[in-house]
């Protein structure tokens, strides 16, 4: 362990540190020197488009001068942190941008968090300010925060963009207050960079720790894999506030010399459009994303010929739904990734037309790090094509949590950091996901992966999406309860689900013995299915009817 300047302890082993930068994989500089050496050759280039708003990279830097300069003004040290609860804005690269020239942490709020989840993260990770829109999808922001203030132990500066502050700071007076320095502190590229929140659907959320190296060095698979070139363009729908934003916003275009354009409302046919316009060649997003794509391009028979790479993970994705995208977009390789906040991507997904299969059936071939499939009881390593537990070491894992006693059970003894997720190795290093372990269903002492399940009836012709979790059965412990939301005009009922896993050879313990039927799924910003809240769901309806 080792102290940050922030006060935070982190995991550290100089070693390692040493033989990554060796090996290239930790670059050794922050998205601040990336700038400055674009800056020197082209100063002009557009890195940033908010709508249909271009910023070159001379403009977004001028700003962060004047932020950070205002912050270090007002008393910011190195090692403090800042929060933004802000939408795909411009700004959020600006302030991360200010953050690091002033040796600042940085700890992103999903824009659908409220009063409970916005304190609690405000005083775990020791915030000193929070930036917001005055309001944003018909929510008052000021309001919130004008509610939250009086709970707070300590008081933060609040930071109001695009709308009235009322009692609080507008942005556009915050940085009146700065001016260009010349001694800006400046971030060491092993210090903290970012702090983010796990989205807490199992207990306590816990703040992911990540430095400059380690939150960078994702980038490098994506150039490596992909073969990025700088001067390519890559949408990002995905809230710069997640994980997916942050790389592929606030980081990729400095780290890699891309343009990336940000859309902060999701809708399909404005995202067409404006990837059509930009000739955008590649998104890093959820399943929502590509779904909305795939049909909005079906209904208008585009084809996005630009289009060459759509990475899909962060939520549950379709086999069939990347089939489709090839389809549909005959010149781009769609394929399912895996990670999670604290290792951002194990896997690059496929990279040639050719393994579109794989990139469909699997999710993505291990690039840059290591991965193992170890036995859930034991942790011993299993064979290749055995089911078991995912833990994965790699250049962009993060280094531990914020509360050192979240990192106990999270480690195995080489330092693999335990995904939480099952799943085997297939054509070599090739993973496929099988499930989540906490959701695994325990049915008369067999586990059951709900994934496996889910997987065969997305294919059904009138479910549009679905959700298994376990339910308490007093035959057999746990038993499976399928959340089905049905296709419009279509109908679904528990002897049909039966009788299609069957005719797909489904073995009987393994079919589903509850369906309920559904409007819509609880979902986390990112569109993960909230399966706490299934499960809580489906306890409560067998006590309510054990005493009805």
């Amino acid at each position: 362990m080792r102290k940050d300047v922030s006060g935070w302890m982190v995991r550290w082993d100089p070693e390692r540190a040493a033989k990554l930068k060796a090996d290239g994989f930790w670059a050794d500089k922050t998205i601040v020197d990336y700038a400055r050496e674009i800056m020197a050759g082209d100063p002009e280039r557009v890195l940033v488009i908010d709508r249909d708003k271009p910023f070159t990279v001379s403009q977004l830097m001028a700003e962060a001068e004047r932020f950070a300069s205002a912050l270090v003004k007002r008393g910011y040290r190195p090692g403090d942190t800042i929060s933004f609860q802000l939408p795909n804005w411009y700004e959020s690269i600006v302030i991360s941008l200010a953050a690091t020239m002033a040796g600042l942490i940085v700890n992103p709020l999903v824009p659908i968090y409220r009063d409970m989840e916005v304190g609690f993260m405000l005083r775990d990770c020791r915030s000193r300010m929070i930036i917001i829109p005055a309001s944003f999808r018909k929510y008052d922001y000021v309001e919130m925060m004008r509610r939250l203030m009086p709970t707070l132990e300590k008081p933060v500066d609040v930071v109001v963009l695009r709308g009235d502050a009322g009692e609080f700071l507008a942005y556009e007076d915050l940085l009146a207050e700065g001016e260009v320095l010349a001694d800006l502190p400046g971030s060491d590229p092993d210090a903290l960079k970012i702090i983010m929140y796990t989205s807490g659907t199992t207990g306590r959320a816990k703040g992911v720790l990540h430095s400059h190296n380690s939150i960078q060095a994702e980038n490098r698979m994506r150039l490596t894999h992909l073969d990025l070139k700088p001067g390519e363009v890559m949408f990002n729908p995905s809230p710069v506030t997640h994980v997916t934003g942050a790389l592929y916003s606030l980081m990729l275009p400095f780290t890699c010399g891309i343009t990336t354009v940000m859309l902060d409302v999701w809708e399909a046919g404005l995202a067409l459009d404006m990837m059509r316009r930009h000739k955008v060649n590649g998104i890093v997003a959820a399943t929502i994303f590509l779904q909305g794509l795939v049909d909005e391009a079906k209904a208008r028979g585009e084809t996005l010929p630009d289009l060459r790479f759509f990475l899909c993970g962060g939520a549950q994705v379709p086999p069939d739904l990347i089939r489709e995208a090839a389809r549909v977009f005959p010149n781009c390789i769609p394929s399912r990734i895996y990670g999670s906040t604290e290792v951002p991507c194990i896997t690059a997904g496929v990279n040639d037309r050719s393994n579109l299969e794989l990139g469909a059936s699997t999710d993505g071939q291990v690039w840059m790090a290591d991965a193992k499939i170890v036995d859930v009881a034991t942790g011993e390593t299993l064979p290749k094509g055995e089911e078991g537990e995912i833990v994965a070491r790699a250049p962009q894992m993060f280094l531990g949590y914020a509360h050192t006693a979240d990192n106990e059970d999270a480690f195995d003894s080489e330092g693999y950091f335990k995904m939480g997720d099952l799943g085997r190795f297939v054509a070599d290093d090739f993973i496929v996901v099988t499930g989540r372990k906490k959701d695994l269903i325990i049915r008369a002492g067999e586990n059951i992966s709900p994934k496996e399940i889910e997987d065969i009836l997305f294919n059904h012709p009138a479910i549009a999406d679905i959700a298994i979790v376990a339910m308490p059965n007093a035959r057999t412990g746990e038993a499976a309860c399928a959340f089905v939301i049905p296709r419009e005009g279509q109908s679904i009922d528990l002897d049909e689900i039966k009788r299609y896993l069957i005719g797909v050879g489904t073995a009987m313990q393994k079919i589903p013995e509850r369906l309920e039927l559904v409007s819509d799924l609880p979902r986390t910003s990112v569109g993960k299915v909230r399966k706490d809240i299934l499960r809580q769901k489906a306890k409560e309806i067998v006590q309510a009817e054990q005493t009805a």
